[in-house]
């Protein structure tokens, strides 16, 4: 996965608002009533004629190679299903979809980040997969719940879980060995990063870059507001709550990364993953999907593990790219429906081959194969999936999210006071949730 492609994975920023209003109601969609009939088997068989779908994703990376090769193998062995891959960039993707879907160009299968599954299911860009689930004989107890839960909107399932990403703590060994530490023993809470950082400064070494950016520092703050006890939003995604007391403790941990020295004071996006690999920094909290690009520099000494615990509990951030079947035009051929279901079934029995780009698969039953366990930095970071922090599934929730990756910024650059910087993100993001009740109806 290239730099470009992690600064926006799991966004949600701007998407809703760069979209606007005429996105929804999709004229050239029926609603839920009005699907391309099918046979209704969800996903076990196709015996139809043969079909040609078109799916679109927003893998460019390494992570991309490995998706086309699996569907290049489901070709092979389904001579009645013929999938073409196109692939955009993810921030290109989010904003072509809605209007090809509308103009009956759209694709027929569309890989989605769980943070945007509310949202385009409430502009009916994609429709209800639960026949899928249902036939897959898939619940709750196969996954994580929630990973489960993030593709629930409305009481209906917009989308089949493939995996889930989340950030974890990549460490430089040649500097905690500098720094007279076991580089094979990383901190795993509060107290023990605390003195790593302090036997690191000892040596003149800056040992936890924090960037003001989402990528990574926003994503540190998010998971240390949970840790901490808080939360970005209430229970109904009703109101922000990112200005907590516990939030406001979390963002001033990290800001004081940088007033006692452990940070450079203005890190630039990507800088603190740059400055691990070229070891001038210690520690850095980054994506899964950095493990294959540092296995591809054998002379860093690295190793990755599971996010300290730096708050009263665990708790990390993560996002998950699901399978979903978008809105098809009135009079649409139903034998793509009942293609696209076998093909999304077939990749999520195939996600131990997925893994292999980088992802936890969200199933439980492949994160117990031991060809999975082979995987070691993945199935590493595997262990936090219980812990994951997942957005509230509510329409136009990445554009909300998206005021606390601003709030938290201006904390990191000392632009503003931490509480006064949350507290008027808070107020923003407030603001926004009411105007995304009103636009989406819900």
């Amino acid at each position: 996965m290239n730099l470009s492609r992690r600064r926006i994975l799991g966004m949600g920023a701007g998407i809703g608002a760069s979209l606007g209003v005429s996105a929804l109601g999709l004229a050239a969609c029926g609603d839920d009533d009005d699907k391309p009939a099918g046979s209704n088997t969800g996903g076990k068989e196709y015996t139809g004629p043969k079909v040609s779908l078109n799916l679109w994703n927003g893998f460019t990376g390494g992570d991309g190679d490995i998706f086309k090769k699996l569907v290049d193998q489901f070709n092979g062995e389904h001579q009645n299903i013929a999938i073409t891959v196109a692939t955009y960039r993810w921030e290109d993707y989010y904003a072509k979809l809605p209007g090809a879907v509308s103009s009956g160009n759209g694709p027929d299968i569309a890989v989605m980040h769980m943070d945007q599954l509310a949202t385009f299911a409430a502009r009916k860009v994609i429709q209800p997969v639960d026949d899928v689930a249902k036939a897959l004989e898939l619940t709750e107890s196969d996954f994580a719940p929630t990973v489960w839960k993030g593709g629930m909107f409305q009481d209906k399932r917009y989308g089949i879980p493939l995996d889930m990403h989340p950030v974890g703590f990549y460490y430089n060994k040649t500097l905690l060995q500098q720094a007279g530490l076991d580089p094979n023993k990383p901190p795993t809470n509060r107290s023990e990063v605390e003195q790593a950082l302090a036997a690191l400064k000892g040596k003149g070494i800056q040992g936890f870059w924090i960037s003001p950016f989402q990528f990574t520092g926003g994503m540190t703050g998010y998971s240390l507001v949970y840790q901490f006890g808080g939360s970005l939003y209430n229970a109904d995604a009703t109101k922000a709550t990112f200005n907590s007391p516990e939030a406001v403790e979390a963002v001033s941990w990290c800001a004081k990364l940088v007033a006692d020295g452990h940070s450079p004071a203005n890190v630039g996006q990507d800088a603190d993953y740059l400055a691990l690999k070229s070891n001038k920094n210690a520690f850095n909290v980054n994506g899964i999907w950095q493990v294959n690009d540092l296995k591809k520099s054998p002379e860093i000494q690295w190793g990755v593990a599971a996010m300290p615990q730096i708050g009263s509990k665990k708790s990390v951030w993560a996002n998950s790219h699901n399978f979903t079947i978008v809105q098809q035009p009135r009079g649409a051929d139903g034998n793509k429906v009942d293609g696209a279901k076998v093909f999304i079934n077939w990749l999520s029995q195939h996600s131990l081959d997925w893994a292999a780009g980088g992802q936890v698969p969200a199933r439980k039953s492949v994160l117990t194969d031991p060809k999975f366990k082979d995987l070691t930095e993945v199935n590493t970071l595997a262990a936090e999936l219980p812990d994951a922090a997942f957005p509230p599934a509510a329409p136009g929730i990445g554009d909300v999210t998206n005021l606390f990756y601003t709030a938290f910024n201006e904390a990191i650059l000392g632009k503003k006071p931490v509480k006064q910087a949350l507290d008027d993100g808070a107020a923003k993001a407030d603001k926004l949730l009411e105007d995304n009740r009103k636009k989406y109806g819900t």
